[in-house]
């Protein structure tokens, strides 16, 4: 990919951890990404519905018993690529499983999450 490539590519970031989210958009954006994020389920539904992202990034437990699996499954009818990010992977389990995408174990460096994304595309 190249650089101009990588100014083109918009991220969606689904967290539910403030401190986790601008964190990722800093390093996502210091590496020349464009992001759009959201904190639950129905933000990223509404970001997805207003302009497709190229690529996402999941948290797959969000809090409460709730999981990505909504936004999974329309980033899927679209055909847009996503890698699924999980602390817990004990209880992410059946979600993980359920779709065959990359897995990236919290906490992973940011520059290893660019790197699975960029290979996405």
């Amino acid at each position: 990919m190249t650089a101009s490539e990588a100014d083109t590519l918009t991220v969606l970031l689904l967290e539910d951890e403030a401190l986790i989210l601008w964190d990722l958009e800093e390093e996502l954006r210091g590496a020349g990404l464009k992001t759009v994020a959201a904190n639950s389920v129905d933000r990223a539904l509404d970001l997805i519905e207003r302009r497709v992202p190229d690529v996402a990034i999941l948290d797959v437990n969000l809090g409460a018993g709730v999981t990505c699996e909504p936004v999974a499954d329309r980033l899927a009818e679209l055909g847009v690529p996503f890698l699924l990010h999980s602390g817990d992977l004990d209880r992410s389990g059946e979600v993980i499983r359920r779709f065959d995408v990359p897995l990236m174990p919290k906490p992973t460096p940011a520059y290893r999450l660019v790197e699975a994304i960029r290979a996405l595309r």
